[in-house]
């Protein structure tokens, strides 16, 4: 098979593989000719049934950058929104001659389904499916955090040691649990950092670290990256907090926290950010920062992953 589905499947071989092409990617986009001929006459479909313009624009750069031919899909208007089901939008991706689809779904297995369907021949890219996974943005998250902490051409090298606390909205983020098996492939150590009532059920059996509180968490595990994550109120249907301010006070990175960690420590998160409720604008915006640094290297690293899938080598999964 040649698709990416998820991180938890990959090896750390196949991870360091994908981050080592990125390196080779990022280099192509500091020249002033940034396209690549690589996948001229391959036909890329960005099959979106959630929104995201994130997601959505940093793909289709990757795959115009690789000289793609770009198809832009989205639910909204189409005949998704007048009961067509999956299986026929694939078919039709199927007779117009799609070569890779990149999927993102409200479901969970959307992406794992389209893959091992036989409806369609193209590779299949996960974009993000329900709150299971979004293994590219894991990869650009472990993509980021090595180079700040090992330079840029760290080919090889894995992130053994690294302490990665993540903090929020872990039961409804597919970024969480993506980055929870990405890193620890790469030899990280993590942490979940979360209300109860936020923290997906199982989580106790996964190899991760889990506190309460973000202050015992910081104390303890001394991280070298902190990650906030979004609060998804658009998957929540019940009260998973009191109120905004308390969740903020409890486990807001506010700028007392902010002040109270290393010099050397990143603070991480994978956008839209709320500002004021789980990061400060001081935090947001200090050069430990990688927000905008995570958007520049989401090219690289979906163009990496493309032409891993489309070109010839092939990542099983």
């Amino acid at each position: 098979m040649r698709h990416l589905i998820d991180t938890r499947t990959l090896t750390r071989d196949e991870a360091l593989l994908i981050l080592d092409t990125a390196e080779d990617m990022a280099a192509t986009q500091q020249r002033e000719v940034k396209k690549l001929p690589t996948l001229r006459g391959k036909s890329v479909v960005n099959l979106f049934f959630e929104d995201s313009t994130r997601t959505r624009i940093s793909f289709e750069a990757a795959a115009k950058r690789l000289s793609a031919d770009v198809i832009n899909f989205s639910a909204k208007g189409s005949s998704v929104s007048k009961g067509e089901s999956l299986k026929d939008t694939a078919q039709t991706l199927q007779a117009i001659g799609a070569d890779g689809v990149i999927i993102r779904h409200p479901a969970s297995g959307a992406a794992a389904r389209l893959a091992s369907s036989g409806w369609i021949d193209a590779g299949v890219l996960n974009a993000g499916d329900g709150t299971h996974e979004h293994p590219t943005q894991a990869l650009l998250d472990a993509f980021t955090i090595r180079r700040r902490l090992h330079g840029e051409g760290s080919r090889g090298k894995g992130l053994d040691g690294v302490s990665v606390v993540i903090v929020g909205d872990i039961a409804h983020s597919r970024v969480a649990r993506s980055n929870l098996w990405l890193l620890n492939a790469l030899g990280a150590r993590v942490s979940f950092v979360a209300p109860e009532t936020l923290l997906p059920f199982g989580v106790r059996s996964w190899p991760v670290a889990i506190h309460h509180s973000l202050d015992t968490a910081l104390r303890e595990e001394q991280p070298d990256v902190v990650m906030m994550l979004r609060i998804q109120s658009e998957r929540m249907h019940a009260a998973y907090f009191p109120n905004d301010r308390e969740y903020a006070r409890n486990w807001g990175l506010d700028d007392r926290r902010f002040e109270g960690l290393s010099d050397d420590t990143l603070v991480m998160h994978p956008g839209p950010m709320n500002r004021g409720l789980e990061i400060s604008s001081r935090a947001a915006d200090s050069s430990q920062s990688t927000v905008l640094e995570q958007v520049t290297h989401g090219v690289s690293v979906r163009m990496a992953a493309l032409y891993l899938l489309l070109s010839g080598e092939r990542i099983e999964s």
